[in-house]
């Protein structure tokens, strides 16, 4: 059941990408622009995201477990470090200069644009490379 409810999480959640326009590496390189021709439409989409999870977040919280889960897995750590903050900028200017980050490029694959499955392949290269130098391929118990 939890496998269902995923996809359909995250079927709605590409079409919803899609919808926005947040898939179309112009229209977000535009919204980035804020020096040239500046498309500001996007804020309203973050904007509506930003609502909803705070008027939803308080909620749902206040259960014990999740609807479709045995347990939250909210993050615990809240200081900054030199290791968040270089994949942020990482992140940062992956967005800015390929238009996309990792939601929308995984939704618009689906267009079959080669550009797309170059910018999703070396994404997930880069994923694979921050793992193996991080030790982030270790099993946890």
């Amino acid at each position: 059941m939890f496998n269902i409810i995923s996809l359909i999480s995250g079927l709605l959640f590409g079409f919803g990408l899609a919808l926005s326009g947040m898939v179309s590496p112009g229209k977000v390189v535009g919204f980035l622009d804020l020096t040239g021709n500046w498309d500001p439409s996007l804020a309203f989409v973050m904007g509506g995201g930003v609502l909803v999870t705070v008027i939803t977040f308080r909620f749902i919280l206040k259960r014990s477990v999740p609807y479709f889960g045995s347990e939250f897995k909210l993050p615990t750590k809240t200081d900054l470090d030199k290791r968040l903050v270089t994949g942020a900028v990482i992140f940062g200017l992956g967005w800015g200069l390929g238009g996309l980050c990792p939601g929308p490029a995984l939704s618009s694959l689906a267009y079959g644009n080669p550009k797309i499955f170059v910018f999703v392949g070396a994404m997930v290269a880069g994923i694979v490379i921050a793992k193996l130098l991080t030790g982030g391929f270790k099993k946890t118990a």
